[in-house]
């Protein structure tokens, strides 16, 4: 592919802010309208063929092992690259939005790896996604730091012994509406992932690490194989061997769990691992099949990952990983530190429970969402461990997983609680208000909530006033009661907003396949505000 063939000239639509110049250079510019025009139409494609298997699936066709890829899951030599640079031992990750505050508390936070993620801890406001790529730039030249309005500085405690930094940038199904490309809107992940790539891949090269990602939203090897294609693309245009980029996919889709293999076959060369996606993993369940009585589920509190199948995809993801040399990675724990003794000791063995059940299944390590969550995981990692870097020696050969199994909800199906509809109502509202002020991670219930608890308690939501084991009208009281409870508590939200969100994707008849775009193109605030502002 010819670099001319590649050039597509980029227009900036958003405002210029501080430092925005340091970011959004024109040969920056000029790499990210490359990728586009190289790979935007086929995103758009493969989008199409989203919602036909979405189709497919609500019609009745069965969710099962791809009988055209049975080879490259029997051929059994195959195996990913070997863990790069920095990649080696992963017992603890920490995922949050790449604020600049948030930055410095991960990098300080003694975990292996930090998660900076523009997925579904930001709010895509212009600021946010400029400045998060600024601290990005400024925390691989470890020049990082930060005052609060208080006074209370931010710093690097050990800025020579940093954890590993790995970008999630936004899914396929989203676009940078401040950017376009021959009169269109560039694809979101490609902004997300070419800029970061363009300022900081040869640094982390020289480093001794390397551009790093976590893929988000896949739902099949067909996207897995568009990204491939996007890092060899982005790695000859830049000079850097193939190869040097690695990538963790998390599994969130029901339709890429019957695919994991053939996912990290697409990425052989530039794959890294799987890590389980669990709230997005039921969002994806109940769009697919909420629809079906079969299919009803009861409030996501009660859905732990001791559910037959939660705990089924569990066990695929790590003998999957496992079998081909890669590293497989447990979901995130949400609880936020409160500083009452009680309430943390219960949230501390919880965590704690579900971190051991981990380990002991073989996942190699785990992610939190709180610094204060750290050392807790690594010290049940560390346990199991017993001073290897991980366990991709326990094959689990003992494992045999069907698709029906990945599906399986019977015994833990059921209509939810009072208390759980409340929840949910609640939940929702204080994301959308948090997100409409420039949050996209804010602590809720003693939880850190990102995007996924917002879709998963919307998407209930619509899926008991559709089985009518809630009617409307005491889903309309607790929305009144909880905007009320909100306005309360938070002046400063915007409860026309935060409600229409929640009517339009929570009540219609058809349900929406993201929240996101809607609240984005109608509502969105083009200013970062602090998460400081926020709920939590």
């Amino acid at each position: 592919m010819s670099s001319s063939a590649l050039a597509h000239r980029v227009d900036v639509l958003g405002p210029s802010g501080h430092r925005h110049d340091e970011i959004l250079t024109p040969a920056a510019l000029d790499f990210v309208g490359r990728l586009a025009g190289a790979f935007g139409e086929r995103r758009k494609e493969l989008l199409k063929e989203r919602r036909r298997q979405a189709l497919r699936l609500a019609a009745g066709a069965p969710l099962d092992f791809p009988m055209v890829t049975s080879s490259v899951r029997e051929e059994p030599d195959w195996r990913v690259a070997p863990p790069a640079p920095g990649l080696t031992d992963r017992r603890v990750e920490i995922a949050g939005p790449p604020d600049r505050r948030t930055t410095i508390d991960a990098l300080n936070s003694g975990a292996r790896v930090w998660v900076a993620d523009f997925a579904d801890a930001t709010a895509p406001t212009w600021d946010n996604i400029v400045g998060g790529q600024l601290n990005l730039l400024d925390a691989v030249e470890r020049r990082i730091d930060f005052t609060t309005p208080e006074g209370t500085p931010y710093r690097l405690a050990e800025p020579d012994r940093l954890p590993t930094l790995m970008v999630r940038p936004r899914g396929w199904h989203l676009t940078e509406d401040h950017l376009e490309a021959d009169g269109e809107p560039v694809p979101a992940a490609l902004v997300d992932f070419g800029l970061y790539f363009f300022h900081c891949a040869r640094r982390q090269i020289d480093a001794g690490r390397g551009p790093y990602f976590s893929l988000p939203k896949l739902e099949n090897r067909y996207e897995a194989r568009l990204w491939n294609d996007v890092f060899v693309a982005a790695q000859d245009l830049l000079g850097i061997p193939r190869g040097t980029v690695r990538a963790t996919v998390l599994i969130e889709t029901i339709t890429a769990a019957v695919q994991m293999e053939e996912i990290l076959h697409e990425l052989r060369e530039h794959g890294a691992g799987l890590g389980a996606g669990r709230c997005d993993y039921l969002f994806s369940l109940i769009k697919t099949f909420g629809h079906r009585t079969d299919f009803l589920l009861p409030e996501r509190a009660r859905l732990t990952t001791t559910a037959p199948f939660l705990h089924a995809v569990a066990e695929l993801l790590v003998r999957t990983c496992h079998k081909r040399g890669a590293h497989a990675i447990g979901g995130t724990a949400a609880q936020v530190p409160s500083g009452e003794p009680d309430a943390d000791r219960a949230a501390f063995a919880a965590v704690r429970l579900d971190k051991e059940r981990e380990a002991e299944d073989g996942f190699d390590g785990s992610r939190v969402a709180h610094p204060g969550l750290v050392p807790l995981c690594r010290e049940v990692f560390d346990a199991v461990l017993d001073g290897r870097p991980h366990q991709l020696d326990r094959t689990r050969d003992d494992v045999a997983v069907t698709a029906a199994d990945l599906l399986s909800t019977r015994r833990v199906g059921g209509p939810p609680t009072p208390e759980g509809v409340r929840s949910n109502i609640a939940v929702a509202l204080g994301y959308f208000a948090a997100w409409l002020r420039g949050q996209g991670a804010v602590a809720l219930d003693g939880l850190m909530a990102d995007a996924a608890t917002a879709e998963i308690a919307r998407v209930q939501i619509w899926q008991w006033l559709r089985h009518r084991v809630v009617d409307r009208e005491t889903v309309l009281r607790l929305l009144d009661d909880e905007l009320a409870a909100l306005g309360a508590a938070y002046p400063w939200a915007d409860l026309d907003a935060a409600r229409g969100i929640f009517e339009r994707c929570t009540l219609a008849v058809e349900l929406p396949q993201f929240f996101t775009p809607d609240a984005g193109a109608r509502h969105l605030v083009r200013s970062h505000r602090g998460t400081q502002d926020g709920p939590g």
